[in-house]
């Protein structure tokens, strides 16, 4: 059985948009890619067939990448999400804990989303990290407000502070 992805519901509209126009426009700009390419002829050494050829095989494959995450999709009801703990889809307001302990002024706010969603934009203050491809997300999820939050980073561990769970 397939892992359920969570999204919310602009995510989820995002993503069935995307399908729809790969599935109308993109197909029908590499048929005629493809079509431009055989007019050449001798496909044997036809650089343009050849890279229309791969461009409709990287189409066809985020096309079932789609119908895969769309067919296993759950989406999170962002109004009843907790303000006491973190998860996905969650909003919140971290500050960077600086040496010894000490917080430092830097404060930083992320909106938690699936690696599969079309949130991966900064969106105002706000940037969207994913929940299964960042290490802050990662150590995020499960905390609650006053927490301090370690990360494993390239330079050794980062500490943060959940300052806030936003709606």
């Amino acid at each position: 059985m397939a892992q359920k992805i969570m999204m919310t519901e602009s995510g989820l509209k995002a993503l069935e948009k995307e399908l729809e126009d790969l599935r109308v426009r993109g197909r029908q700009e590499i048929k005629e890619k493809i079509q431009v390419a055989l007019s050449f002829g001798d496909l044997s050494e036809n650089a343009e067939y050849d890279e229309a050829r791969n461009d409709q095989g990287k189409l066809e494959a985020r096309i079932r990448e789609l119908e895969e995450i769309l067919a296993n999709a759950e989406i999170i009801d962002e109004e009843a999400l907790s303000v006491d703990e973190i998860s996905i889809g969650s909003k919140v307001s971290i500050r960077l804990v600086g040496e010894n302990g000490i917080a430092s002024n830097q404060i930083f706010e992320y909106h938690l989303v699936n690696s599969n969603s079309t949130l991966g934009k900064q969106s105002g203050s706000t940037t969207a990290i994913s929940s299964d491809d960042s290490p802050v997300a990662k150590a995020l999820i499960g905390h609650k407000v006053g927490d301090i939050v370690e990360v494993e980073a390239p330079r050794g561990i980062v500490k943060y502070e959940v300052i806030a769970i936003l709606k």
